[in-house]
């Protein structure tokens, strides 16, 4: 495979910044087989923002020869209060999260956190050194990347947070930090520090976030179910939710339905079509989202039939998931992650 293809696998589609892409190049033109890592914690049932759109991207990576890797963060859903910090709901809820991701990304390597950190003196040894390098206000200025503000009060364990994360780009011997935007003050920590630690600084990976289908956020909250799309929703449950998404007329900033084909749809296909009746139009085919875009800013396509046509594109992606978790182990971990009862 030539460079400019793996560089278009690479930074396709939902990626919204690689830095720099400049060394991304030059990792792909002296390393054969690079290694990648992004972090999940764990939580509930996953939304289509944390298994399809990240997963795209840990797809294309794979596709363009890098060695993708799934790090089960336990323990820092311990630290951030996930499953009201319980160690067993977290541990039970991992098997679920597993699951998934193998089945959604076959190519990727799924670590736990307990088995990077077991019996590994090295590993705190690093945290340790690594976070004489960051001072409180900084590590303060990342709390981001725990679904915390500046202004929380916060007890110790999450100021050790942002240094865990970044030392497990290092053990996890990464040469790309992948993440969600929201991610991206802990990956600049890490290159601001490594180079002082005589640690290479890795390249950072930044998809895009899928917003809050009320329009009133900016990232999906699993805490507001109506305002996501879970991986396990029913299509007349996409389609209701999908119906009542913040879409105005002729609007593009901040919709949306319109950021679902743009992160979503164009991540796992080529062309998006709209189907509608023939006194509105009838249907209509994209082959980029800049075209779709144009259309809907000129009023050339009615929130409604785009909602319809968003409905059932990402309910044909989201089925194979669906599907594959009504039966066997994959039902079983799906059926203990909702007794746990909790959206967080």
């Amino acid at each position: 495979m030539d460079l400019q293809t793996k560089l278009g696998f690479a930074l396709k589609p939902p990626v919204a910044e690689a830095v720099t892409q400049e060394e991304l190049k030059q990792l792909f033109e002296t390393n054969a087989k690079p290694k990648h890592y992004i972090g999940f914690e764990i939580s509930g049932l996953l939304h289509v923002g944390s298994l399809l759109v990240s997963g795209s991207v840990i797809n294309n990576l794979s596709s363009a020869g890098v060695e993708t890797t799934v790090f089960l963060a336990d323990w820092h859903s311990i630290i951030n209060n996930k499953l009201g910090g319980d160690e067993e709901k977290i541990r039970e809820a991992s098997k679920y999260y597993e699951e998934a991701f193998r089945f959604y990304c076959p190519k990727a390597k799924i670590v736990r956190g307990t088995d990077l950190y077991k019996g590994n003196d090295d590993y705190w040894k690093s945290v340790l050194k690594f976070s004489m390098h960051v001072t409180l206000a900084r590590a303060t200025r990342t709390m981001q990347i725990l679904g915390r503000s500046e202004s929380d009060t916060l007890d110790v364990a999450k100021y050790i947070y942002p240094s865990m994360q970044a030392v497990d780009i290092k053990f996890l011997e990464a040469d790309i930090a992948h993440a969600g935007m929201d991610q991206r003050k802990v990956h600049m920590l890490a290159r601001e520090v490594f180079p002082k630690m005589g640690w290479t600084a890795p390249i950072a990976l930044h998809h895009k976030l899928l917003s809050s289908l009320s329009g009133e956020e900016i990232k999906m909250s699993k805490s507001k179910p109506d305002t996501a799309i879970f991986v396990h929703d029913s299509a007349e449950e996409i389609k209701r939710k999908l119906s009542k998404a913040f879409c105005p007329e002729k609007t593009v900033e901040n919709n949306p339905v319109l950021a679902y084909v743009r992160d979503l749809v164009f991540s796992c296909k080529d062309s998006f079509k709209v189907e509608r009746p023939e006194k509105f139009g009838g249907n209509a085919e994209f082959s980029s989202y800049a075209q779709l875009e144009s259309a809907f800013a000129k009023g050339e396509l009615h929130p409604a039939d785009l909602k319809n046509s968003v409905a059932r594109e990402v309910d044909g992606i989201i089925e194979p998931v669906r599907k594959h978790f009504e039966t066997g182990k994959a039902k079983e971990y799906l059926h203990e992650v909702k007794a746990l009862q909790v959206t967080r």
